[in-house]
């Protein structure tokens, strides 16, 4: 990976670059007058630009950038505050002070509400099998500022870990989570603009029953399958759907008593 900088970058910048190509694993390259695309082009690999306000990731061949937004949360947030309720926290089963372990967290737009829900008190992991993901995720989570101050706060309470979710909970202590959540990618293909750019970096790992004898081992209370309606995976791996009739997707729940 190419590691560069927005044009006209100051010497804080200059140094965040270096010190983020470090991190990664990636090589620094000082912008100068290049565009993105003549570094692609004489590169050919993912280039990161950090710039003042974020950073984003350009694939090779690919002109619009990815980078972290909170996407779908933001509303779904205000919905909680506003004493709404939301399918995720209902379908987890999610209070105060609970523990929470995302295997597939992606962009984190589950995990910022499922942070929320639990608040202050609460412990919250999120695995991504994708360093450059798990990198710019991390980042955002810490930076975006939302204009909520209890969005703000469940953001930076999520702990992001760089590992596959089977061999993290094969690590991870006997009954040590109170609910643990899968989002795979759909077997079904849904358009969304939310996870339009990270499909590029998605992980298509299927969830196996060797990684749901895991999650049964590990987790406390329950076990929670996010997938689309016609998905053969709720019966394969023994969840109970709560069926959505006007959503495509629905949520699958393993209680363990």
């Amino acid at each position: 990976m190419i590691v560069t900088t927005s044009s006209r970058a100051n010497a804080v910048i200059l140094q965040k670059a270096r010190e983020i190509a470090s991190e990664v694993g990636g090589q620094f390259q000082i912008r100068g007058r290049d565009s993105i695309k003549d570094i692609q082009t004489e590169f050919n690999s993912e280039v990161l630009v950090v710039g003042k306000t974020r950073t984003e990731l350009f694939l090779p061949g690919n002109e619009e950038p990815i980078f972290f937004h909170p996407n779908s949360a933001m509303f779904r947030i205000k919905r909680l505050i506003s004493g709404g309720h939301d399918p995720l926290v209902n379908a987890c089963g999610l209070t105060e002070g609970m523990t929470f372990l995302d295997c597939s967290l992606g962009l984190a737009s589950d995990a910022i509400v499922a942070s929320y829900a639990i608040g202050s008190s609460g412990v919250i992991k999120g695995i991504e099998g994708n360093k450059t993901t798990a990198y710019l995720v991390r980042a955002g989570l810490k930076t975006w500022d939302s204009g909520i101050t209890k969005m703000n706060t469940a953001m930076r309470k999520i702990d992001v870990i760089w590992e596959n979710s089977n061999e993290y909970l094969k690590t991870s202590g006997d009954h040590s989570v109170d609910v643990i959540y899968f989002d795979p990618m759909f077997e079904e293909t849904i358009e969304s603009s939310g996870i339009k750019g990270i499909k590029h970096l998605a992980l298509y790992d299927d969830v196996t029953l060797e990684m749901i004898q895991e999650a049964k081992r590990v987790a406390k209370k329950r076990i929670v399958l996010k997938d689309h309606w016609k998905s053969s995976r709720f019966q394969h791996l023994g969840f109970t759907p709560i069926v959505r009739k006007s959503s495509n997707f629905h949520y699958g729940v393993l209680d363990l008593g």
